[in-house]
Formats: structure tokens, sequence, C-alpha cells
């Protein structure tokens, strides 16, 4: 594990990326799709969150991407600005080496830089021995809903669990003039 580098993620990416994904939403149940998006769909997805500002993040060994991360936008009203969501996708023959683990911590301490205040994981299939679950567990996020019977894939009835987490004083401070969110919003990019 110790020679992964997390770096920003590339359009020279996307190929693998788009396969790590396709992997995720054929044989698991962390994505609620039922086809895998094309190379192109996960093209515009990268670019749209590029170009908002969201980290977007890779693993990679030896020249190999093992997985990848990112945080995006919560909900589209502007009240919601200073929260995000966040993603986690691991190759299969990487996974259960610290992967997801790695890219997670990199992208907490990105989205704290960015001034956010508030992480959300939505985790489809969110059992409590899921990986994903137990991943962001050791991060710190708490538990804070669950959507029973949310999504049908694969035969079977699924629970979406939401965690969460605070960065930045959370809620409990107003919200920094400086931040990524509010510069956007003051900028008009989000509408009122």
């Amino acid at each position: 594990m110790s020679n992964i580098v997390i770096r920003s993620a590339t359009p020279a990416d996307l190929d693998i990326i788009t396969e790590i994904y396709a992997d995720a939403v054929t044989n698991g149940t962390a994505s609620y799709e039922l086809e895998p998006p094309s190379r192109t769909e996960m093209g515009t997805r990268f670019a749209t969150l590029a170009a908002a500002g969201f980290p977007y993040l890779v693993a990679e060994k030896d020249g190999a991407v093992l997985g990848y991360a990112y945080a995006g936008p919560f909900r589209p009203r502007p009240a919601y600005r200073f929260i995000v969501e966040d993603s986690v996708y691991v190759a299969p023959d990487a996974k259960g080496q610290g992967v997801g683990l790695k890219l997670m911590r990199s992208l907490v301490a990105a989205v704290e830089v960015a001034g956010f205040r508030q992480i959300v994981a939505v985790i489809g299939d969110g059992h409590a021995d899921s990986a994903s679950v137990r991943l962001h567990e050791k991060l710190g996020f708490r538990h804070s809903g669950r959507l029973e019977g949310s999504g049908y894939k694969h035969g079977r009835w699924l629970d979406t669990v939401f965690m969460q987490l605070s960065l930045n004083g959370g809620a409990s401070v107003l919200p920094d003039p400086d931040s990524l969110p509010e510069r956007k919003f003051r900028k008009g990019e989000l509408k009122k």
C-alpha cells in the first residue's frame, strides 16, 4: 500500500475509471445504475465536476489506476451548497488493500480545504458489514438514516444508508465567505 499515490484525475484516466465503474454497476450493489454508462457519459460527468471545482482523485500504483473517488453536489438547491456527496470505487483486483481508505482520506482533506461543511455518503446496499459502511465508519462518518427497500437490483431489494461527516465546524459556525461554495454562490454559479 505504501507505493500508492493519490493524485487528481485527468481525462487520460477515464478509460480505466469507466472500466472500474462498469464492474461496480454490473457486479455490485453500491451503484443503483443497472447499465454501465459509456466512456462518453463518464467523460461528461468528470468534466462537469472538474469544471465546478469538485475534487476527483485516483489511486495509482506503478502507473496503474487502482480506484477513484470524487465529491459532487448533494442536491442542486443552493441552500445545500455546503454539503457534498462522496463516491469511491476500487478495481476488483485492488479491493481489500487499503486503496479505498487512502482515496477517502485524501478526498476528505480536499473537501475540507475547499470549505465544505458536510460530506454525505449515500451507500447502496448499506448493510452493517458492507465494506463501504465500514470504510466510512473508520473515517468518522456517523449513521444518519436508512431508506429501506429503496433499490431493486440483482433480484433483491436493497437498503440505502446515509452517513455524514462534519468538517470545518459543521453547522456550529457561520459559512466562510472565502470557501468554494460561497464564492460560487456569490458569482451566481448556483441559482438562488
